[in-house]
């Protein structure tokens, strides 16, 4: 065969591959109605793991890079989730952190539900009015987001997922404004204390809010020539504003880290993390005796944290995370020894873990 038939079998090769792409896509916009219905998360990392290994398997049958292979079939994967699509319910504007990060986890195809405030998520979800909820649980400057700590104390709600969004601040204006004419800047508390160093230099007045993207609609509604927010370059785009200055933040190594919420947490994946919650009684070394059980069971610890619990003064609930899933042998009985120290536990969830 000549160059020019040899290239229009490869023309007819793609138009199969497509066909195919397309047909898959069909079948993973039905299994995303499916999973609508029965509240299931989109997120399937063991069904990706074992879609990855069977296409790399059949590359090394076939003499082909498995690496190549596998690459193309994440993307295939990524545009799957993409018309899987789900709602999901995140406090703040269309624009905000929380419906990035939901974006980022479920699928660009994601319908997102904005909430005035953290509780009005929690209580979409418990009402099953909406399937999964998005929540900011820690910043990598700021900390922990007390409040959602507190919700999911006494929710039913369970921990499916986790995300991490690299969190970006742009100081963000109506058209013809300038960062001279800049007099009051409004965004919410944690984004302006992490763009503290270019505020202070800018000399304008700060004013809190409560949340980002909202500030960025509100000063679009004024009008005024003399304000402008701390927001993403996504509420920049959404609300039609303009940019005065990018990545204003203190620190480059700004990520938020987000829960994804459901009424029933993820099965195993084999690269799994769970959350809980626990009090203890008042007495030498009791939180040494419960962090035991888990290093006899060689169970790491990633995250540990004591809360107020709101009943006694000076009482605390102490909130965990650690590698593994609670189906697991050693994670279980890790739980169950614990039970035994303490006062009372809450599993929070398990969930695959975060990149």
């Amino acid at each position: 065969m000549n160059i020019e038939e040899l290239r229009q079998k490869i023309d007819e090769l793609d138009r199969r591959i497509v066909e195919l792409l397309a047909e898959r896509q069909a079948i993973s916009r039905e299994i995303g109605r499916g999973k609508r219905k029965v509240s299931r998360v989109i997120e399937d990392r063991e069904r990706e793991i074992r879609v990855i290994r069977n296409v790399r398997r059949l590359a090394r049958e076939l003499r082909i890079s498995p690496g190549d292979v596998e690459n193309i079939y994440r993307q295939i994967i990524a545009a799957s989730k993409n018309v899987q699509g789900v709602a999901v319910a995140y406090q703040g504007e269309p624009g905000a952190y929380s419906e990035e990060a939901a974006i980022r986890y479920f699928g660009a195809s994601t319908r997102g539900i904005p909430c005035e405030s953290l509780d009005g998520v929690f209580e979409l979800v418990e009402r099953g009015e909406v399937p999964f909820a998005i929540v900011p649980v820690e910043n990598s400057l700021e900390g922990s987001v007390a409040r959602v700590y507190d919700l999911l104390l006494d929710s039913p709600l369970m921990v499916c997922g986790e995300t991490e969004l690299r969190v970006s601040h742009c100081l963000i204006a109506l058209e013809g404004a300038s960062l001279d004419s800049i007099r009051f800047v409004y965004s919410h508390p944690q984004a302006l204390g992490q763009s503290r160093s270019f505020l202070k230099k800018l000399k304008a007045e700060i004013v809190p809010s409560s949340d980002t993207a909202g500030s960025v609609r509100l000063i679009k509604e004024q009008g005024r020539l003399d304000c402008a927010a701390v927001a993403s370059s996504r509420a920049a785009e959404l609300y039609g504003m303009k940019i005065l200055a990018r990545e204003i933040e203190d620190n480059p190594h700004n990520f938020t880290r987000f829960f994804v919420l459901s009424k029933e947490d993820s099965p195993p994946t084999g690269n799994d993390k769970t959350s809980i919650v626990f009090s203890l009684r008042h007495k030498p070394g009791a939180l040494y005796a419960c962090l035991g059980e888990f290093a006899r069971r060689d169970v790491n610890l990633t995250k540990l944290e004591s809360r107020p619990t709101r009943h006694q003064p000076w009482e605390y609930n102490f909130y965990m995370d650690f590698i593994g899933h609670r189906e697991e042998k050693n994670v279980a009985e890790a739980l169950a020894a614990l039970q035994e120290h303490a006062m009372f536990v809450k599993i929070l969830g398990s969930y695959p873990r975060a990149g």
